[in-house]
């Protein structure tokens, strides 16, 4: 049967090969130009289209990398995404190397190139990355929370509403959460975290990480909204500690138990709820209640 997808070993390339046609998706500097790693100082001088969130910031970092752009420069932003994606795709088919990259950290996360990249994917089309600065790995690894499970949720819904019904689906969340948010936006949604999420729920704000005025704030939530309420300026990374559920031995959780087997429920399923959330398992529990009531039969 036919398809328009190559096998999978057509779309493998060696790396160093020269291949034809390609989305190279690039991290950029946060802040410090020494941060752009040699690879996207070549990037920049020979891809055949340079595909910039914003050009004139594509021109400023390629100036302080001291590297001409050797290609055509073309605008890749928000608005312009959807109709640009099928141009580029038709020039990667046509054997361009197509280098995509945004105003900082990694194309395609919270910034454009999904639809690029999911398109490329679509045609059977290669696509690699050089990778570099990312904001997400950046303020996890410095804001002294667990790092070893995380998810990261973009940025926070604007609308008090949303924004609400947001981190109410974070209250058990057991991994750290990583997302951004505007310096307007910031007090609010801090605010709205510590009531929802629990006002000793611990945090950090990351601003302008990697630039010269870089500042991590470390505290609960109800502290860093306090911070916040005066007014943050920069570019906002928020870093927010996971649930931690109770842990209780098998003996902490007999009377609750008891209360539910008197309330009507079986003694199995009543081990069963109060042992969800982690800590003793079922059977510690069944064998406690059952130790405890032989204790008191004795009496």
């Amino acid at each position: 049967m036919n398809s328009s997808r190559p096998p999978v070993e057509a779309m493998e390339h060696p790396a160093g090969r020269e291949t034809a046609g390609c989305l190279v998706l690039a991290a950029t500097p946060m802040g410090q130009s020494d941060d752009a790693s040699p690879r996207l100082r070549v990037a920049l001088a020979s891809a055949d289209i340079v595909a910039a969130e914003d050009t004139r910031r594509a021109r400023g970092l390629a100036a302080s990398l001291e590297v001409a752009i050797g290609g055509k420069l073309v605008s890749y932003y928000d608005q312009v995404e959807a109709s640009r994606t099928p141009g580029l795709v038709d020039a990667i088919s046509d054997g361009a190397t197509v280098l995509l990259i945004t105003d900082a950290g990694m194309p395609s996360v919270s910034d454009p190139g999904f639809k690029l990249v999911a398109a490329c994917a679509d045609a059977g089309l290669r696509v690699t990355c050089l990778p570099g600065p990312s904001a997400v790995t950046t303020a996890l690894a410095v804001s002294a929370l667990p790092s070893e499970r995380f998810c990261f949720d973009g940025f926070a819904p604007r609308r008090p509403g949303p924004r609400r019904d947001w981190l109410a689906g974070l209250v058990d969340q057991p991994r750290t959460t990583v997302f951004f948010e505007s310096p307007h936006r910031l007090a609010d949604t801090l605010a709205a975290a510590a009531e929802v999420l629990g006002a000793d729920r611990r945090a950090a704000v990351c601003r302008e990480l990697t630039k010269t005025y870089e500042e991590v704030r470390r505290g609960t939530l109800a502290e860093l909204a306090a911070w916040a309420a005066d007014g943050v300026r920069g570019e906002i990374t928020v870093v927010v500690a996971g649930q931690t559920r109770r842990t209780a031995n098998a003996e902490d959780l007999v009377e609750e138990v008891e209360q539910l087997v008197a309330d009507g429920m079986g003694l199995k399923d009543a081990c069963a709820q109060v042992t969800r959330d982690g800590g003793a398992s079922r059977r510690e529990v069944y064998q406690a209640v059952l130790a405890r009531r032989r204790e008191h039969s004795d009496r």
